[in-house]
């Protein structure tokens, strides 16, 4: 079997067993996150032996041409000399501000070195000291004087992170920013083009992003924007999202719950399936473009509905959020 070299020690490959795993089953500390090839925080180098090209293809060439790769897809059926991503993929942030956006989701708000480039909507990688990640949207706009970066955390039964940002994490406190990436956000959309704006839970925070980027920019097509929640509880920024639509004819906002078993009259929430609630907004969506962020399989389920009722796949921009393999 291949033998993974690292850290001045070799580990033999066990069958089926990928890069990452070889390496947390010999007791290192790799960041990691999702462990499907989407967070990117497992992000590697190989000095020595030419990854697999499926472990470096959703990279930027700038990494795979250095060498870097991601450790929990790859598989490798040669020896490889590998260390961990280093200064220009990873940089040093801190938590600025923490603050309440509803009962069990955060306003993180991160630090980042002047100068940080990403666009509203991408996702970035947060890599605790303890080497621990997770992987957050971008609700901001990079026009911030501070150079912080806005990004709503929900509170995971279990999870590790999110629980570490909800109850322990200061302002101050030290972390690591690896991104941006994703293909989520506002660019080269013609400014007439009719833009729906559908997500889940803080699929919401890309969203937000991606709309405040749209209305900057002067976009003067219909934007409708969908947030769906199993609750009222689980709806959040309605006041803000409200006020946006006061101030701009041509957005729309529509919240949609499962289970509201007391609506007011004038709440503006629908009752139902988003998928639903938007095909009965919009049965016909050609000459659209979509944006679809949240649970994975809301996401699959709006994506086939979009295209179904008439959107080009290529008009259709999704990132689906895949919960951590691991938590505490």
């Amino acid at each position: 079997m291949p033998t993974i070299q690292f850290d001045n020690r070799a580990h033999e490959l066990q069958p089926e067993e990928s890069v990452l795993e070889c390496l947390l089953r010999n007791g290192h500390i790799i960041p990691n996150s999702c462990r499907a090839g989407a967070c990117q925080a497992c992000l590697v180098r190989s000095t020595s032996g030419t990854p697999p090209t499926l472990s470096s293809q959703s990279l930027k060439s700038t990494l795979s041409s250095q060498g870097y790769f991601l450790s929990c897809i790859c598989r490798p059926d040669i020896d490889l000399h590998v260390e961990l991503a280093g200064a220009g993929v990873r940089v040093p942030a801190k938590v600025a501000s923490i603050a309440a956006l509803s009962h069990d989701v955060a306003l993180v708000r991160i630090k980042a070195p002047t100068g940080f480039e990403y666009r509203a909507g991408q996702y970035v990688t947060l890599i605790r000291p303890d080497g621990l990640a997770r992987s957050y949207s971008i609700a901001s706009l990079p026009t911030s004087i501070e150079d912080t970066l806005d990004l709503h955390v929900r509170r995971i039964p279990r999870g590790a992170f999110s629980n570490w940002l909800h109850d322990e994490a200061r302002p101050g406190d030290p972390i690591q920013l690896q991104g941006p990436a994703g293909s989520c956000f506002y660019a080269d959309t013609p400014p007439e083009q009719p833009m729906l704006l559908a997500g889940t839970g803080t699929g919401l925070a890309p969203l937000f992003g991606i709309l405040q980027d749209a209305l900057r920019h002067g976009h003067s097509g219909p934007i409708w924007l969908f947030h769906g929640a199993l609750t009222s509880q689980g709806l959040y920024l309605r006041e803000e999202l409200q006020a946006l639509a006061e101030q701009h004819p041509n957005f729309r906002y529509v919240a949609a719950v499962l289970n509201h078993l007391s609506p007011e009259p004038n709440d503006n929430i629908q009752i139902g399936l988003l998928a639903d609630v938007i095909a009965q907004a919009h049965p016909k969506l050609k000459g659209w473009r979509g944006f679809v962020c949240g649970d994975p399989g809301i996401v699959g389920t709006l994506k086939m509905k979009f295209f179904l009722a008439g959107m080009p796949s290529r008009e259709i921009f999704a990132d689906a959020f895949l919960l951590s393999a691991s938590t505490a």
